[in-house]
């Protein structure tokens, strides 16, 4: 089939590019046609991307961009290229983007030649509990979409792809169809299970970006507060965004922690991000608002003793005490005791429980999965 996968990012350290991405390479591995179509923007940067590339067999088109709000709300016209394209299946990754709305279009238009086109949402989970981390202007923006927009597009997808087992209620609420909805998580990269372990050594580790929803000053008090008595050493890695990096630095100097904390950029390649991963201890995943946690799932799968506050996201994840351990949001004394614990306990069970569980997210089998979907949608008339 010739498919074509439409998402915000193509450039940049971005977890819904690094599932298209991934998504996209398997498919093309089955001898599908797979081309990419994105913003021209560089995530995490102002960097302008290039145009085109080309990622073995899969070619990328980048498209001029305008921003409209937040840093992943944006506007790009890729109608006409699409039509010339003219893909059987058209995966539009992000609910609530108005490049998903375009996908609708251009298959109805192709519809109308006379060519067959199916349209898949990837929604990526953007259902925040209790709006915590939005403005009340864009809290409002996001319930009149929900009240209005929804109800009337989301019935038009031929299949709605949930990332994570969580959303399906909120996704049924405003409009879904549950005969739409086919659960395909995030990937974890085979490397993941195959690398032979580097050395362990003693440190905590987060992995990810440096942004307030991930609430690393939570972590940064609960490591100060387990100093009071032992030395505890915190790896904080990932690209920094700049105002809320500059108030952990703040925090952590006035905490007298600049001898146990580190923070390091972010890490390039699979191998490079393996490696730092089995060095460290355990790993710490403070935030409040997720989808489905990449550096999570990496970091069980590479036996990891992970913690994560108890949000909905995570909680689907780890089963506190059998694979991973969980602590109140927002309590960095709460943290300090999960993480006394887990340094304490044996943990030989637990780490093995991690990997088995995400072993199923193996990215042959996510693939699998979803070339049956793609398959049984497209062949159904």
């Amino acid at each position: 089939m010739r498919i074509l996968e439409v998402c915000p990012f193509s450039a940049g350290i971005c977890g819904v590019w690094s599932r298209v991405e991934e998504e996209a390479k398997g498919l093309s591995e089955r001898d599908h046609e797979l081309m990419i179509f994105s913003s021209n923007k560089t995530k995490g940067s102002d960097e302008i991307a290039s145009k085109n590339q080309k990622i073995g067999k899969i070619s990328i088109k980048r498209f001029r961009t305008f921003k409209l709000g937040g840093e992943s709300f944006m506007y790009f016209s890729y109608h006409k290229e699409a039509i010339s394209y003219k893909p059987d299946i058209i995966i539009a990754h992000n609910y609530r983007h108005l490049h998903t709305l375009l996908a609708l279009r251009v298959a109805y238009n192709l519809r109308k030649q006379g060519h067959t086109c199916k349209v898949f949402l990837v929604t990526h989970a953007p259902f925040v509990e209790g709006n915590i981390t939005r403005t009340w202007w864009q809290s409002t923006i996001v319930k009149l979409y929900d009240c209005i927009i929804a109800p009337l597009t989301l019935p038009l997808f031929d299949a709605i792809l949930p990332i994570a087992l969580w959303e399906i209620p909120y996704l049924c609420n405003i409009g879904a169809r549950k005969k739409q909805l086919k659960y395909i998580p995030n990937g974890i990269p085979d490397i993941f299970f195959t690398q032979k372990k580097s050395a362990e050594k003693n440190h905590i580790i987060f992995l990810g970006r440096i942004s307030p929803k991930k609430k690393l000053d939570t972590l940064i008090k609960a490591v100060a507060s387990l100093n009071q008595n032992n030395k505890t050493f915190l790896h904080i890695i990932g690209p920094q965004e700049k105002e809320y990096f500059e108030s952990l630095k703040k925090l952590t100097a006035s905490l007298h922690m600049d001898k146990y904390i580190k923070f390091i950029p972010p890490v390039h390649g699979l191998k490079e991000k393996i490696r730092i991963l089995d060095n460290a201890k355990m790993f710490v995943l403070p935030s409040r608002v997720e989808g489905m946690p990449q550096a999570l799932i990496e970091a069980m799968a590479r036996e990891k003793i992970v913690i994560g506050s108890n949000s909905i996201a995570i909680r689907e994840l780890i089963k506190d005490n059998q694979d991973g351990y969980l602590f109140e949001f927002d309590n960095p004394t709460d943290l300090a005791r999960v993480i006394k614990k887990a340094i304490n306990k044996p943990s030989s069970q637990i780490k093995k429980a991690a990997r088995k569980k995400v072993e199923l997210f193996a990215w042959d089998k996510v693939i699998t999965r979803l070339e049956k979907v793609l398959n049984v949608a497209y062949n159904k008339y």
